[in-house]
């Protein structure tokens, strides 16, 4: 092996990423190394490159990603297996992880958002490895899951199992989502799977709109609805979508994880409606396990939300390139 790794670094908002050396930790029981094999760049990055959002300076972004298992120190996992693990590790013993909130824990690590110099630097997707910590959820990627459609499961397709986890039972339901990029689609198609009669997807954009039949949206006018699920994360499709609902009806908040205005909320319209909001921030560890479970199953085409491949060494082409087409995701390969 190795006893380096390569990784794309940001310094600063609207700078660009700088190729950089990190040594191959030792490691300490429970740990274990990644080789990534295809990550993948999510908007949150594109945010925080752009300086749209704050984020730890200097630092590896990225968190979608799949990987090699090229070493571990005690853990079960052969090496070699193909991996992906939660993006947000929790200790799982203080008070917010006993309540069921992980993505809330007091001690968390969020791969892709931790600053250098404070250990465990290669925590990022932009790299050649990943560091994973002593407890971290690890999961084996089914073989017929391609790594471009494993990568974005620790961040898309893990947090729609769980907004839908909130949403509960959708058999014979309509549904509203908020947004056609890459977690709106995924919410099409996991809400379609999972029972929903009718799926209605909005988004400004026609040609992402037009997409989302593809993942199991009806193209037609929404009507009253009993769930709506936001992933566009503005204001103005948080307030669009608890118009459109039904009374009784739930609206989910998902994709407002950026800086926007508030959002303007009716006392009244909420109580004499008799609606709820839920807010849904990140996962819990078995809802990677569902997404996995999902996307070894389904048929709809995921892998066609690759717009564009770069290596490594091409990374400030791929975020300019994600910036401007704007497709619903960009592969990265560091081999």
């Amino acid at each position: 092996m190795d006893f380096t790794s390569t990784a794309a670094v940001f310094h600063n908002a609207r700078q660009p990423l700088t190729l950089e050396s990190f040594p191959i930790p030792q490691l300490a029981p429970g740990e274990a190394l990644v080789r990534i094999r295809c990550a993948t760049i999510c908007g949150s990055d594109l945010h925080t490159i752009a300086g749209r959002r704050s984020g730890p300076t200097p630092c590896i972004l990225g968190h979608e990603m799949v990987g090699d298992l090229v070493a571990a120190n005690n853990l079960p996992l052969p090496i070699g297996t193909r991996v992906t693990w939660s993006m947000v590790w929790s200790c799982r013993d203080c008070a917010l992880c006993r309540l069921g909130l992980p993505s809330q824990c007091e001690r968390r690590f969020k791969f892709g958002h931790h600053a250098l110099g404070q250990g465990q630097d290669l925590s990022g997707a932009y790299a050649q490895h990943c560091h994973l910590p002593a407890g971290t959820a690890i999961f084996p990627v089914p073989a017929n899951v391609p790594d471009e459609v494993a990568a974005p499961a620790n961040c898309a397709t893990a947090t729609v199992a769980a907004v839908l986890r909130h949403a509960g039972d959708l058999h014979g339901q309509s549904v509203i989502v908020m947004g056609a990029g890459t977690l709106g689609l995924t919410a099409c198609a996991m809400a379609r799977d999972a029972g929903a009669a009718q799926v209605v997807a909005l988004d400004p954009d026609p040609i992402r709109l037009a997409r989302t039949a593809d993942f199991g949206a009806s193209i037609a006018e929404p009507t009253p609805a009993d769930l709506a699920l936001d992933f566009a994360g503005t204001p103005e499709a948080a307030e669009q979508a608890l118009g459109l609902l039904r009374p009784g009806g739930h609206l989910i908040l998902a994709g407002a994880v950026f800086p926007s205005r508030p959002m303007s909320l009716s006392g009244e319209h909420m109580v004499r409606r008799m609606l709820r909001i839920t807010g849904v921030y990140n996962y819990r560890p078995e809802d990677l396990g569902r997404a996995l479970e999902f996307l070894a199953a389904t048929s709809y085409p995921f892998a066609s939300l690759i717009g564009g491949r770069f290596p490594l060494t091409a990374i400030n082409s791929a975020i300019a390139y994600a910036e401007k087409e704007r497709p619903p995701r960009v592969a990265i390969y560091p081999l």
